[in-house]
């Protein structure tokens, strides 16, 4: 299903040499899916929506068989092979493997230019930079400029030489935040990488006050330029006989930086670095709540060092392990691929304005919802998450009105999804398989472009059977002090007491 294509013609020299300091145009590996257009696919008025105005949307369908074996998708969508592990990049060398995060962002023209993650690390192939920050170390990040029919114009390094480089996120002023999910010989950072301006010293030049610690994945306030990082750390025990006796933990940092004026280099001017704290656990043994009072979170200084071991030190809220983080409506979201009582993931979101902390989602058995890993919030307003579990091989949706569906999966191999993010119009969906690494474009009837619905989702209720349990106790106490279930389960999941 692969094919060799010539390469666009509509990008002047001075635009290409911009963005990949290359003089030739790739080859384009082009692999489409050949599925049923239907265009009738919308949204429809809902009815009984308790957000008044807003749309209802219920999913895309069943998923459709792929005949190609790759990824199955729903009835009216199309996937288009562009880049894979092994094949070449514009100057020739080879692409290297471990695709993870990945964003998209407005090039010039028509353009997209997708940023993207390479996770290696040991004696892995490395990504072949030229100005790399740790020659040693076989991690980075590539770029891939996609033109306007969704097919590859050209593929470069942007930065090379870190470590485990699993997720990050962009930032408003359209760069990456690169993620060094590990911490050892000077690995554990966040490196900004800036699109168009390949391998610069800036993609090699820690941010040291964002903390030395296993970064996982970043998102922005796009108002306070306030950084939300996640952290996916395995320090602590597991018991193997009883996985719910677990005393592993990952912390939620936040990163607000000396320099708000929001561009390029900014983050490296310095800044303070907090890890989130429940005040009330300090003293669980006394009346958590009386009647009236309303709690949320707060956040502690740590040291950027040590932050980990300071967040632990402090009492901080204890995670399982942290992954996706995504911004969207004026609501952080992010999930713990193995926190929850089965242990099967859960998704959080907290709520700048307010400072209360919501658990949204709880996999159970029974929901068959398996480690959430990457999120995103859809142009539409939907929550969409890759799985990565012994069978999450998927990516799904959820709405606000409280639906839950498929939109992917992966048949190619045992490998998880991951890097999903859409074009800067909406109308295309970029997704990874992460070894042998494949990126696709995937296009078809997506609704349009929904703000309102994206801040709906912000405060919609959960879908019944992923909402998470407490009791009818719990419940009453909650009303009586002016706190959502959902912030009633957050605090119950992490040890805090609620009494009358």
């Amino acid at each position: 299903m692969t094919r060799q294509e010539s390469g666009r013609k509509n990008l002047n020299r001075r635009d290409f040499i911009k963005l990949g300091g290359m003089s030739t145009v790739a080859l384009t590996l082009g692999s489409a899916g050949l599925m049923g257009m239907n265009p009738t696919a919308s949204f429809a008025k809902s009815n009984g929506n308790p957000n008044k105005g807003q749309n209802s949307f219920s999913g895309f369908g069943p998923l459709v068989k792929d005949p190609g074996g790759v990824i199955d998708l729903p009835k009216g969508f199309q996937y288009r092979i562009i880049s894979e592990e092994g094949k070449r990049m514009t100057n020739g060398a080879p692409i290297p493997g471990d695709f993870d995060g990945m964003a998209a962002f407005q090039g010039p023209g028509h353009l997209t230019i997708l940023v993207r993650n390479h996770e290696l690390s040991g004696s892995e192939s490395a990504v072949p930079g030229k100005n790399p920050y740790n020659r040693q170390a076989p991690g980075g990040t590539t770029a891939l400029v996609i033109g306007p029919d969704r097919r590859l114009f050209s593929e470069y390094v942007t930065s090379s030489g870190s470590l485990q480089n699993c997720a990050g996120g962009p930032t408003p002023w359209g760069t990456w935040l690169t993620c060094e999910e590990n911490r050892t010989d000077d690995h554990g950072y966040v490196f900004e990488v800036m699109p168009n301006e390949p391998e610069n010293n800036l993609s090699k030049t820690p941010i040291r006050d964002m903390g030395f610690f296993s970064h996982e994945a970043t998102a922005i306030d796009p108002a306070t330029g306030i950084v939300y990082l996640t952290e996916d750390d395995f320090r602590g025990k597991i018991d193997p006989d009883d996985p719910t006796n677990d005393e592993r933990s990952s912390f939620l940092y936040r990163y607000i930086p000396n320099d708000t004026s929001k561009r390029p280099g900014a983050l490296q001017k310095g800044g303070k670095l907090q890890a989130m704290a429940i005040e009330e656990k300090k003293n669980p043994d006394a009346d958590f709540m009386n009647p009236g009072q309303r709690f949320g979170v707060v956040w502690k200084d740590v040291n950027k060092e040590e932050p980990h071991d300071d967040a632990l030190t402090n009492g901080c809220v204890r995670f399982n392990r942290l992954e996706g983080a995504y911004f969207a409506g004026g609501v952080f979201w992010f999930d713990d691929t193995a926190g929850g009582e089965k242990r099967l993931g859960q998704i959080y979101r907290y709520i700048p304005a307010t400072e209360t902390l919501e658990l949204f989602y709880e996999g159970t058995e029974a929901n068959e919802m398996e480690s959430p890993d990457n999120i995103c919030i859809t142009p539409w307003g939907d929550l969409l998450f890759a799985e990565d579990g012994g069978n999450g091989n998927r990516v799904m949706g959820i709405t606000p009105e409280g639906e839950v569906y498929p939109f992917a999966n992966n048949r190619l191999n045992g490998s998880e999804f991951c890097g999903p993010t859409f074009s800067p119009d909406g109308k295309t969906f970029f997704l990874n398989i992460q070894s042998p690494g494949i990126t696709f474009a995937i296009w078809g009837p997506f609704p349009g472009r929904n703000p309102a619905r994206q801040r709906y989702m912000g405060h919609a209720a959960p879908p019944a059977n992923f909402a998470p349990k407490i009791s009818a106790h719990s419940q009453e106490i909650a009303k009586v002090n002016g706190i959502s279930d959902l912030e009633a389960a957050a605090f119950l999941r992490h040890g805090v007491p609620l009494k009358l």
